[in-house]
């Protein structure tokens, strides 16, 4: 495996600059979440390109690859890139700033199609080397309910069924070159709440004519923090948020409604269930008690990923011997979420970040992101090796 190893590094090497120009072309070239018809297409092409197989069309834009090994019966693995951008404007001065208004790779996306189309090339090249079967995974929709993941498994887009799964995602505030793993629990559950607070508007200067409904509304959101600091455990790590208010008011006029929207994150289902409900009551009868309607709509979004205990700390070490001992973090938990937990309620998995840090990135979801495309020859190159690993075990 030695020998294998640096053939991999060296490969890797050369083929980084192609690997740099598809992810200039992807990040150029966005799409919004289940409309990413023309980068589905740039994916299949670029596969045929490789001569690998692949069946397409899953949640509309879904692309599942397929490489054949030595006796491609005896294990079988699937790697997974996501495929969607975001509905951002991009910084005019980013590097292959995007050519579609409005729509950015503002969260890596592009990073992770560019590294799988590499890693695949490279398992392509030396698949007399390894045995098994392994399936490419470009999936659709990671940013938007009900999740890409979700579909494609509904659509039995993993056949033949994988006994290991494994995922990357950027890291902007990580160095370049470097991996980072945590196994058992690593990101939380997501849903979206969405609240009207419904009452008689009116006149600004005659308040007790009218239904106060942004006083209403602002009561509410006080009330439902004492989820978290009352209501929860507090060993147990959870968020409830809100980054949305709309009062189509003015100085003088209070408007009839005011919409509330936010986030609800945690890491226990039991937990998850409990305070839902708590978010509902809460808000209907604070509403109430002041005289207003509070329509609650709660979106049961993504659930929380959990990475392989025994796998994913044999992934960990593996990329060790890869890369070297400096070059392999540990992770800590993190709130955010990701449609890849549909995956591990399913099956084994390993989620890992890689560092993409530059002079000038800005955080994940801003339109001043930017990502070190140095950190591809690292990302496709751990991969594959990760995976011929494991198969060859």
């Amino acid at each position: 495996m030695t020998n294998l190893k640096n053939k991999i590094l060296t490969f890797s090497e050369q083929i980084s600059a192609e690997i740099k120009e598809i992810r200039a072309h992807l990040h150029a070239n966005p799409e919004l979440s289940f409309e990413e018809f023309e980068t589905s297409k740039f994916i299949q092409n670029y596969l045929s390109k490789l001569g690998i197989s692949y069946k397409s069309g899953f949640a509309k834009t879904g692309v599942v690859g397929k490489i054949e090994g030595k006796n491609p019966a005896k294990k079988i693995i699937a790697l997974r890139s996501d495929m969607d951008a975001l509905p951002i404007n991009e910084n005019p001065n980013n590097k292959y700033c995007s050519r579609n208004k409005g729509v950015m790779h503002a969260c890596g996306h592009d990073m992770h199609m560019a590294s799988l189309l590499g890693t695949a090339k490279i398992l392509s090249e030396f698949k007399s080397e390894w045995e098994g079967t392994i399936l490419l995974i470009f999936q659709p929709g990671e940013e938007l309910l009900p999740g890409g993941a979700k579909l494609m498994m509904e659509e039995g887009a993993l056949q033949p069924e994988p006994e290991w799964i494994l995922g990357q995602h950027v890291l902007p505030d990580m160095p370049a070159g470097t991996i980072g793993f945590r196994s058992g629990m690593y990101m939380a559950s997501g849903d979206e709440i969405y609240l009207t607070v419904k009452g008689k508007g009116g006149h600004a200067a005659m308040p007790h004519k009218c239904t106060d409904t942004i006083l209403i509304a602002s009561h509410i959101i006080v009330a439902l923090q004492q989820i978290v600091s009352r209501h929860c455990d507090a060993r147990i790590p959870t968020v409830l948020s809100f980054g949305k208010m709309i009062a189509d008011g003015a100085t003088n006029i209070i408007p009839d409604e005011v919409k509330i929207e936010g986030t609800f994150r945690t890491m226990n289902e039991e937990w998850r269930a409990k305070a839902k409900q708590l978010i509902a009551d809460i808000a209907q009868s604070t509403a109430k008690g002041m005289g207003a309607v509070c329509e609650v709509d709660i979106r049961h979004g993504y659930p929380f990923l959990v990475n392989h205990e025994d796998l994913t700390h044999e992934a960990k070490l593996n990329a060790i011997e890869l890369l070297g001992e400096e070059k392999v973090v540990n992770m800590d938990i993190r709130m955010t979420t990701e449609d890849f937990g549909f995956y591990s309620q399913k099956y084994p998995v390993t989620f890992y970040r890689f560092g993409v840090q530059s002079e000038k990135n800005g955080s994940l979801h801003t339109s001043t992101f930017e990502a070190n495309d140095d950190s591809l020859r690292t990302s496709m190159s751990t991969m594959a090796w990760l995976a011929i690993s494991y198969l060859n075990k």
